[in-house]
C-alpha cells in the first residue's frame, strides 16, 4: 500500500472510508483487482462465474466465481477515452492511438504494414476554424489588442475582447458541422490530387489512393480544429508504392488549393433571425512534411504521433466546460464555468429548437461538435479493435498460462460463462487508493521507458 502520506489533506469523511477499504480481510484482493484496471477510476462491476471444460472428456478444467471477491464483484476497466474521467484508461487509448497513428507513418510488421510506408509522400495538417470575432492572444509581436501581454497560462486567452460583438451562433454551428466540411475537404482534395497529376478522378483511383489519420482539437475560443496525417499510397493502400508523380509537393499544393476552393464549404439555412450561413476553413493553415528521422525538425513520425495521441483523450474541458451531457444551463453556475463558454453553451441551448436536426443542445458539452474526435481513412493503417484484441488475446494467453492451461490445444476447451452488471465506481476512500495506484503504475512506467531509452543510447554510443 502506498505510503499514508499521499493521503494527507484528505477530509474526514473519506480518510475514514479509505482506512475502512485498506483495513478489511480482502483489501490484497481488492488492491489486485484494480492494479489489472490499471487504477481505473470508474470500473465496472460484474457478478457471475466462467467455466472451463475439456470437451471430450467434459472434466472441468478451471472455474472462477466472484463469490469469493471482496463485495462479490469483479472489477474491471472502464475504457473511457477522456482523461478527465479516467486517467488510466485514457492513458491506454492515447498508447493504442500512438500506434496506430506511427503505424501508418513507419509502418509495422505486426500489423502487415511494411516499413516502406516510410517512402510515400506524408505530411502533418492542421486545418483551423474561421474567425468568430476578436479574441485575447499572444502575438508573435507586441501585446494583445486589449493592451496586456498576458502570459501563457492567462485564462483571459481565447476569450472575446468584445462578448457582445462576438458571433457565438456561429461558432457553435461550425463546431456541429465540422464533420461535414472535413469530408467535403477531402473529397476536393482527391480531385485537386488528380488535376495536379494530369488524370481523371477514375484514373487515380486506379493508381493511387488517399490516406489520412486525424484528431480533433478545441482552441482555447472553443472552436474546433483538425490535425491529420495525411499520405498518397498505391492503388492498395500502404502495401503498394504511390505512382512516380507523387511528391510532398504535389500533396502540399492539393491541400492548399483543396482548403481554400469554394467547394469546400457547408452551408447552414437561415432560421428565425439567425442568418445563413457559409462556413469554411480559416485562413491559418499549416502543412509541414512528416521526417523519418531526427535532423533537427520537430515534424518527425514520434513527434506527430504522441501529438495525436495526446489530443486524442481529450475534449472540450480545456476552455472550462463539463465533460459530460448538460442537463440544464443552472448545472455551469454550480460548476463555475467561466463566461465566454457560458456563452458558447447557451448558445447551444438558444440553437437547438431552430435546428433540431442537428441536436445541438444535447452536444453542448461538446460546444456543438458532433463528430468523431479522432478518426482514419480505411487503409491508414491498423484498427483500434485489432491493438485492442492483441491486448486481449496476450491477455487470455498469460491467464492460461497461470491456470496451467497452457499445454491444451484452446480449440479442446468449452468456456461457458455468465455475467450480470452490478454497477459501477468507487467509494471516496476507494477513489483516493485507486488514484493512488493508478500514479504509481504510471510512475513504474515512465521508470521502464527511461531505463530502455538509457540503454538503447548506450549501445547506440557503443555501436
Amino acid at each position: 500500500m502506498t505510503d499514508t502520506a499521499t493521503f494527507a489533506g484528505l477530509d474526514p469523511i473519506t480518510l475514514g472510508d479509505l482506512l475502512r477499504v485498506a483495513g478489511s480481510p480482502r483489501f490484497d484482493r481488492w488492491e489486485d483487482q484494480v492494479r489489472r484496471t490499471g487504477g481505473c477510476a470508474d470500473p465496472i462491476h460484474l457478478r457471475g462465474w466462467v467455466l472451463h471444460k475439456d470437451k471430450t472428456t467434459s472434466q472441468t478444467l478451471h472455474r472462477y466465481s466472484t463469490e469469493g471477491e471482496p463485495g462479490g464483484r469483479l472489477r474491471v476497466a472502464c475504457g473511457n477515452r477522456r482523461a478527465s474521467r479516467c486517467p488510466s484508461c485514457a492513458w491506454t487509448y492515447a498508447g493504442d492511438t500512438y500506434h496506430l497513428i506511427r503505424a501508418g507513418l513507419a509502418g509495422d510488421d505486426r500489423r502487415d504494414i511494411p516499413s516502406t510506408v516510410r517512402d510515400h509522400p506524408r505530411v502533418f495538417a492542421t486545418l483551423t476554424a474561421p474567425s468568430f470575432g476578436a479574441v485575447h492572444n499572444r502575438p508573435d509581436r507586441g501585446v494583445c489588442r486589449c493592451g496586456t501581454r498576458h502570459a501563457a497560462d492567462d485564462p483571459a486567452l481565447g476569450t472575446a475582447l468584445d462578448p457582445r460583438r462576438y458571433d457565438y451562433a456561429g461558432a457553435v454551428l461550425f463546431n456541429n458541422h465540422a464533420g461535414q466540411l472535413w469530408q467535403r475537404f477531402t473529397n476536393r482534395l482527391r480531385r485537386e490530387i488528380a488535376a495536379r497529376a494530369g488524370i481523371t478522378q477514375r484514373e487515380l483511383k486506379e493508381c493511387a489512393r488517399l490516406s489520412y489519420g486525424k484528431v480533433a482539437e478545441f482552441q482555447k475560443r472553443g472552436a474546433v480544429h483538425f490535425h491529420a496525417v495525411i499520405r498518397l499510397d498505391g492503388p492498395e493502400g500502404p502495401e503498394t508504392p504511390p505512382p512516380s508523380w507523387a511528391t510532398v509537393s504535389l500533396l502540399t499544393g492539393a491541400i492548399r488549393a483543396a482548403a481554400a476552393h469554394s467547394y469546400t464549404s457547408v452551408s447552414v439555412p437561415a432560421a428565425a433571425e439567425e442568418p445563413a450561413r457559409t462556413f469554411r476553413w480559416g485562413t491559418q493553415l499549416d502543412v509541414r512534411p512528416v521526417k523519418a528521422f531526427e535532423d533537427g525538425s520537430e515534424i518527425t513520425e514520434q513527434a506527430v504521433a504522441s501529438y495525436v495521441a495526446k489530443y486524442a483523450t481529450k475534449a472540450a474541458e480545456n476552455t472550462g466546460n463539463l465533460d459530460r451531457r448538460i442537463g440544464e444551463l443552472s448545472e455551469l453556475d454550480r460548476h463555475d464555468v467561466p463566461d465566454h463558454t457560458r456563452r458558447l453553451v447557451t448558445a447551444c441551448k438558444l440553437l437547438d429548437p431552430l435546428y433540431p436536426d442537428r441536436r445541438l443542445w444535447a452536444w453542448a458539452h461538446m460546444l456543438g461538435f458532433r463528430g468523431h474526435f479522432s478518426s482514419k481513412s480505411r487503409r491508414y493503417s491498423t484498427t483500434l479493435g485489432a491493438l485492442r484484441q492483441a491486448r486481449a488475446d496476450y491477455r487470455t494467453a498469460q491467464e492460461r498460462a497461470a491456470l496451467g492451461l497452457d499445454h491444451i490445444e484452446p480449440d479442446t476447451v468449452l468456456v461457458l460463462a455468465d455475467w450480470q452488471y452490478a454497477g459501477h465506481g468507487h467509494t471516496p476512500g476507494e477513489s483516493a487508493l485507486a488514484a493512488s495506484i493508478a500514479r504509481d503504475l504510471q510512475l513504474n512506467r515512465e521508470t521502464a521507458r527511461e531505463a530502455l531509452r538509457d540503454q538503447l543510447a548506450q549501445e547506440g554510443a557503443a555501436a
